[in-house]
This record gives structure tokens, C-alpha cells and sequence, in this order.
């Protein structure tokens, strides 16, 4: 009986299916129940209970929480593969992932957002591992975290200004890595070993370890993984096949120490570096899986992060104190020859420093009476460093002629831009009954944001010469070299409130209803280069000096529920949202430089679902997606010059997308369990920008371009027997190459990217 009950509770880790977090729980807890007990309905609402999530900073039932959550456990998360952010959105009604190549993600929540790139903004969907945003950094290199031996991933849809702060206008996604436990000695190891396209190998490989020091009072638990993946893209400008490979290591280790029932403290330092030799970006004009550089694209990054959590339980309440220190470095260099149709060479390489130090103070109070309340504190600062280095190549400066350049670089600058976000927040619960309840929440602070120029570079007329030479046929011209002065920038700053309102009823004991108004915003913005006037058409736009705060403000009512003893569940949530002085980047036509600015306003509408069935013990069905239609619905004459827009134009979110998986489990060979999926996600086509060339109105933009609507098929086949899980699987199972991206820049030969090739492979895991 023993050996049969780890097989089923294990069963899970080797599964390839996307299933929601409810019937995934549902079909663990009733395999588990029914062998103890036979009664598969009793496990069900005993599990359904038991799905905790931590989305209002306090511990409480999923079917509890007054909005959307999507929850994923370190099973669910194992069984579907899911090591990064890929496959995340799929899980998520109402959600994409932009994402341009590997450590260049930006997620979409409910159509909240005027393009995938976000270019020097922040996303409108804040990203966290434990305490840390990592998504502060805008649209720099962010890296694809590891997924393994972390307690729950949970994505919050909806403005989660209040208990998140800037730059979660759509969304929150939670990554909550798991704690130690002092008093078992235990360990994993997961191989996934696969082929993608004809013969790119795919290796990845976790393991953990958790170790007592001393009986309930300390704990190491340490983490490590590694992936080694094989590209399938072919990069014709440097004559390098399958160019997109992708290495990555890291780990973490976290100590805990709980010398009293009140008292805890944990340290954890995590590392991760992460090596993309070239971007997966395609040029389809090339051929099938082709793009074009001069040299490899670069985003890479290294990242090390030191947190420092305290807690202690006062009578009534818990005290929490999470510090949280950040050093990152990255690479983001890439060729922008595009942009004169690459009639000369001309790219940008820009590594960057970040440190970033994130201090949050919360007193929680204990649940069980009529008042449930969170009172917070919140101290954001983010230091970065980016070294501009704007360059020709050898060749061309031959080719060429030009001279005077002090190497390949005609253009070297860095700039420091400091940003720093305080608040106070606190949010409160009142129980009328114990089905009706309401909550408010408010979050009142001060973002401030500084860009500047630092001494010791240089700019030169290289870009004008090289266009004589190219398009005029004038060549062999001397550059001239100009310092680039140091300059302290102007500080902008924005200071409010935002706030989230609720009411609950739970009309009976298995159906729990909420309306919410909620609102989000995100950082102003400096531009590096305000003021500047273009050296090669002095008539194009002057930079402007920046990006004010934009908010938002959220309308949405739900309903979760459980009916047929739980045999039927879901979850449903009707949202309509007004998004206000909208953050935009733009390019100017000349020169390319980028800038933020605001325009208008506009609106989402949609709905929301997640829906579960079994009919019997070893039968699943599921069903997630969502419908909405977002649009510019307020724009003045200069606000759509400056920014390329239109009324009416949609936002870079899909209409229609969503999920359905069936899963079937059985009693297989050798005492093991089986388990079998497949799963069909939906992805509908949007556009990659606003539809105009920026400073041209009515120029429709030669970058505009749609996504595909395209469907993938994914499957699996797993067996778990007492310690070891064993499967194999398809992902694309029809080899789908559909376009899921579309680059809104015009200096990329190489704009798109598209579904990965199909890959087959076999996982096997272990745990003691």
C-alpha cells in the first residue's frame, strides 16, 4: 500500500498536460483518497480546500480571494515541463508571452500593452521572484528563471498596484521559492532529455537537497539546475547553423533558522547565468528558421540576488521583514543594419550593471475575527549603468573609406539611471457574516526617476557619411569625433494613491462571489537623450524629456465555484478596464533613438475562464480562455503623430485564446500509475504595434505586421512507480511554425519569432 500511494502522489512530475491548478490538485487528492478510503468525492473538497495562495500577503484559500488567480504547485509545474516561462501563459487565461528570444520576455495580461518590446518601459505585468521585481529593469535583458523546488508560482491577473506597486497595471507573476524543512532529509532529481526539429539535443537537469543541521530548529535546502539546448535557427550573416543555442546554470541555497515557535529567520543566495549564443528572431523572406547579423545577437545575463527574511508571530499578528539585495549584469547587443535596409553596417552593443535593493516591512494579522488587516512598507532603489557602444565593422569602415574613428565604435556613451519607489500600504477585511465580506485596500507613495549622461564619451557624423557612401556613392570621407558632455538630468517624479475595493459573498458553502474596482500604475520614465536634435534630418522630432505615470483603472466581478461534490468546478471573472496617459516608446525615423512618451487612453473588455470536469476517478477534462477587445479609444492629432497610433487600433493582446486538456489515469505495469494527456492550446493573432510610422501620421509603418492565430498539441505518457517517474512526450506534436511575435523596430533585418519546432523527449525523476 505504501509503494502505491508515493506512485500516485507522484505520478504528477512526469506528466506533459497543461492542467489548471484546481483539477490537477482535484485528480492528485482523489487517485490519493480513493485508495485509503474509496471515497473519491470526500478527497476532492478536502484538496479544494487545501489550495492556499498568498496573493493579498496573507495565507488564504484560493476560492477565498476576491480575484483572478492562476495557482501552480512544484508537481504541476514539473509534470508540464515547465522550467521557464514558456508554457506559463498557456496555463493562464487571458495571458501571452512576448518573447523575442531566450531572457527577453514580456508578458501581456488582458491586453494591456501597445506592443510586446516595451522598449526602455517598464511591463505591464510586474514580475517577482520572492520579494525581488525583476521586471523593473523595463525592457532590458530579463532572464528566464529556473522553476524547479519552488512552493508555487501564482499569476494575479487584474492592477495589483496596491500590494505590488508600479509596473503591475495588468498582472502580478509570483514566483515563491520553496523554504527548508528542519526536519526531513529529503532530495529530488529530474533529466529531461529531448530533440527538437530533426536533431537539436535538449538537456535539462535539476536536482535539490534539503538537510537538517538540528531537529526543528535549522535547515540548508540547495537547489541547482542546468540546461543545455541545441538551436534550430540558422544565421545566414554569420554562416553559423542551429546559432540559437542556449547554455544556462544556477542555483540557490537557502538557510533557516527557527530557534523558537515565534521566531524564524532565512538567508538565500541565488545565481543564475544565462548564455543565448544568438537570438531566435527569423527573417522569413530568408527561408524557413533563417535570420540575418552581422554577428550574433546577444542577451545574456548574470544574476545574483541575497534576501534576508525575519518573522516573528506577536499575539494576534506576524511581523515580516524581507530584504532583498540584487547584482545584475547583461549584454543586450544587436545588429540594427534594418534600418537602411543594411546598405552599411550599424549595430549596438550595450552591456549594463544593475544593483537593485528592495526592502519591504508587512505586520499581518492573524485570521478568525470580524477584521483581517495588512499594514505595510515598501523601499524600492535601482542603480543602473549602460554602456552605449553604437559601431560599424572593420570591413565597411574599408569598404568604405571612412576614417577618423578611434576604432569600430562611432558613437560611445554611458548614462546612469536611478530609480526609487517608497509607499506605505495597508489593506483591510471586514467579515459581516462568514459568507459575506468585503475589503479595501490602499497604497499611498512616491516614485522618482533620474536619467544622466556620464563624461568620457564620444559621438561622431559617421551615420551621415556612411549614408552619402551607400545611397550617394561620396565616399571615403574623415568622421568627425565629439565629446559627449557629462549631464545631470532632471528628476521626475509622480506622488499618489491607488487603491482596490471589494465585496465578496458566498451564497453557499461551495459558490464564492466578488465585484472589485482596482487600480495600477507604472514609474515615469526620463529619456536618456532629451532635447536631442537629429544630426540627420534636423527637421525630425525633437526627444522629448520623458514618460509621466500611467494608471489604470479595473472593473471586474467574479465567480468561483464547485458543484456534483465537486466533480465540476470553475472559475469565471467579466473585467472592464480604462488605461489612462498611456506610456508608449517610439522611434525616431531618422536615427532610430528611442523614447517614451504618453498618449490618450484606452479600453479592455473581456471575460475570463477556467473550468474542470471528471465524471469518474481516472477521467479529467479542463477548459481555460478568455475573450476580450482592447482598443485606443482617446487620442489627440499630436499625441497620434508622435506615437504612430490611431483610434481604434488594437493593443498587442489576442481576442480569443485559451486551453483543453484531457487527462486519463490508470493502474499500469508493475504496481505503477499511468497517466496519459493531450492538450490543445489557442492563440489568436494580434498585432505587434500601433499600425503608423511615428512623426509621419498616416505613413503606415513598414514594421507593422500581425501574429498568427495558430493551435498547438501537446502529449504525454508517464508512469510513476515508488521513488522513480518515467515518460515520454510531444510538444508541438504537428510541428506548428506559426509567427507568435512581431519586432514593432524597424532596425532588425530579423523581426519575428516564431513556435518552437517540435521536440520529443523523455523525463525521468526522482525523489527520497
Amino acid at each position: 500500500m505504501g509503494s502505491r500511494l508515493i506512485a500516485s502522489a507522484s505520478v504528477a512530475a512526469l506528466l506533459a498536460m497543461p492542467v489548471s491548478a484546481m483539477a490537477q490538485a482535484t485528480a492528485d487528492a482523489i487517485d490519493t483518497e480513493r485508495q485509503r478510503t474509496g471515497s473519491a468525492a470526500s478527497a476532492e473538497a478536502q484538496e479544494l480546500d487545501a489550495i492556499v495562495v498568498t496573493a493579498t500577503r496573507r495565507s488564504e484559500r484560493l476560492q477565498d480571494v476576491p480575484l483572478s488567480v492562476t495557482a501552480l504547485s512544484q508537481d504541476q509545474l514539473d509534470a508540464k515541463g515547465v522550467v521557464g516561462y514558456e508554457g506559463l501563459a498557456h496555463e493562464t487565461p487571458g495571458v501571452v508571452l512576448n518573447r523575442a528570444s531566450a531572457n527577453f520576455n514580456n508578458f501581456t495580461a488582458r491586453g494591456i500593452a501597445t506592443n510586446g518590446y516595451n522598449a526602455n518601459l517598464q511591463s505591464t505585468v510586474a514580475i517577482y521572484i520572492d520579494e525581488l521585481p525583476i521586471s523593473a529593469n523595463g525592457n532590458s535583458t530579463i532572464l528566464d528563471p529556473s522553476l524547479y523546488d519552488v512552493e508555487r508560482v501564482e499569476f494575479l491577473r487584474g492592477p495589483q498596484g496596491t500590494l505590488f506597486g508600479s509596473g503591475s497595471l495588468a498582472g502580478a507573476l509570483r514566483i515563491l521559492t520553496h523554504a527548508p524543512d528542519p526536519n526531513v532529509l529529503e532530495g529530488s532529481f529530474l533529466a529531461d532529455v529531448g530533440i527538437t526539429g530533426s536533431n537539436s539535443l535538449r538537456q535539462r537537469y535539476n536536482a535539490m537537497l534539503n538537510i537538517p543541521l538540528a531537529q526543528d530548529t535549522l535547515a540548508l535546502r540547495v537547489v541547482a539546475f542546468s540546461r543545455d539546448e541545441e538551436g534550430y535557427i540558422d544565421n545566414v550573416g554569420t554562416g553559423i547553423e542551429n546559432a540559437n543555442s542556449l547554455e544556462s546554470r544556477g542555483g540557490r541555497a537557502t538557510l533557516l533558522w527557527e530557534p523558537t515557535d515565534r521566531f524564524s529567520a532565512q538567508v538565500r543566495v541565488s545565481r543564475e547565468e544565462s548564455t543565448p549564443e544568438d537570438s531566435s528572431l527569423v527573417n522569413p523572406e530568408l527561408g524557413e528558421d533563417k535570420r540575418l547579423s552581422d554577428r550574433p545577437d546577444m542577451f545574456s545575463g548574470e544574476m545574483t540576488n541575497y534576501n534576508l527574511t525575519l518573522r516573528y508571530q506577536f499575539d494576534g499578528a506576524e511581523l515580516t521583514s524581507s530584504s532583498t539585495w540584487s547584482d545584475y549584469e547583461a549584454l543586450f547587443n544587436v545588429d540594427l543594419a534594418g534600418t537602411y535596409g543594411q546598405a552599411f553596417a550599424f549595430a549596438l552593443d550595450a552591456p549594463f550593471e544593475s544593483d537593485t535593493f528592495v526592502q519591504e516591512v508587512r505586520l499581518v494579522s492573524d485570521t478568525g475575527g470580524k477584521l483581517d488587516w495588512v499594514l505595510g512598507g515598501f523601499y524600492f532603489e535601482r542603480d543602473r549603468v549602460v554602456n552605449f557602444g553604437y559601431r560599424s565593422n572593420e570591413e565597411y569602415l574599408a569598404r568604405s573609406g571612412i576614417t577618423g574613428l578611434p576604432n569600430e565604435y562611432f558613437m560611445d556613451y554611458r548614462t546612469r539611471d536611478v530609480t526609487k519607489e517608497q509607499a506605505l500600504f495597508g489593506q483591510l477585511t471586514w467579515h459581516f457574516t462568514d459568507d459575506v465580506w468585503a475589503t479595501l485596500g490602499l497604497r499611498y507613495g512616491s516614485i522618482e526617476a533620474q536619467g544622466s549622461t556620464l563624461a568620457g564619451g564620444y559621438t561622431s557624423d559617421y551615420l551621415t557619411l556612411a549614408y552619402y557612401c551607400s545611397f550617394l556613392g561620396i565616399c571615403g570621407l574623415p568622421a568627425t569625433v565629439a565629446p559627449v558632455d557629462a549631464a545631470e538630468g532632471l528628476v521626475a517624479k509622480e506622488t499618489g494613491p491607488s487603491y482596490r475595493v471589494s465585496a465578496s459573498w458566498r451564497p453557499t458553502p461551495s459558490i464564492t462571489t466578488y465585484a472589485a474596482v482596482a487600480t495600477g500604475f507604472r514609474a515615469p520614465v526620463v529619456n536618456a537623450r532629451a532635447g536631442a536634435v537629429s544630426t540627420i534630418d534636423p527637421d525630425d522630432l525633437v526627444i522629448p524629456f520623458g514618460a509621466d505615470s500611467d494608471d489604470l483603472v479595473s472593473y471586474e466581478v467574479g465567480l468561483k465555484g464547485r458543484w456534483w461534490n465537486g466533480r465540476l468546478a470553475a472559475n469565471i471573472a467579466l473585467f472592464n478596464i480604462d488605461w489612462n496617459d498611456i506610456q508608449v516608446q517610439a522611434n525616431r525615423v531618422s536615427d532610430s533613438i528611442q523614447f517614451a512618451t504618453n498618449i490618450g487612453g484606452a479600453y479592455s473588455r473581456g471575460v475570463e475562464f477556467e473550468l474542470m470536469a471528471m465524471p469518474n476517478q481516472n477521467w479529467t477534462f479542463t477548459l481555460n480562455g478568455s475573450a476580450n477587445r482592447a482598443k485606443v479609444d482617446s487620442l489627440t492629432d499630436e499625441e497620434a503623430a508622435v506615437s504612430g497610433a490611431v483610434r481604434g487600433a488594437r493593443l498587442a493582446g489576442p481576442e480569443v485564446s485559451g486551453s483543453f486538456t484531457v487527462n486519463y489515469q490508470f493502474d499500469w505495469f508493475r504496481n505503477s500509475v499511468g497517466n496519459a494527456s493531450l492538450a490543445v492550446v489557442h492563440v489568436g493573432d494580434f498585432p505587434g504595434s500601433f499600425p503608423y510610422v511615428p512623426g509621419q501620421p498616416g505613413v503606415v509603418s513598414p514594421t507593422f505586421d500581425y501574429t498568427d492565430d495558430y493551435t498547438l498539441v501537446n502529449a504525454s505518457l508517464a508512469a510513476a512507480f515508488e521513488r522513480f517517474t518515467v515518460g515520454v512526450y510531444a510538444e508541438n506534436l504537428f510541428d506548428d511554425r506559426s509567427i507568435n511575435y512581431v519586432h514593432p523596430e524597424a532596425f532588425l533585418d530579423s523581426r519575428y519569432g516564431v513556435v518552437r519546432p517540435r521536440t520529443v523527449g523523455v523525463r525521468v525523476g526522482y525523489r527520497f
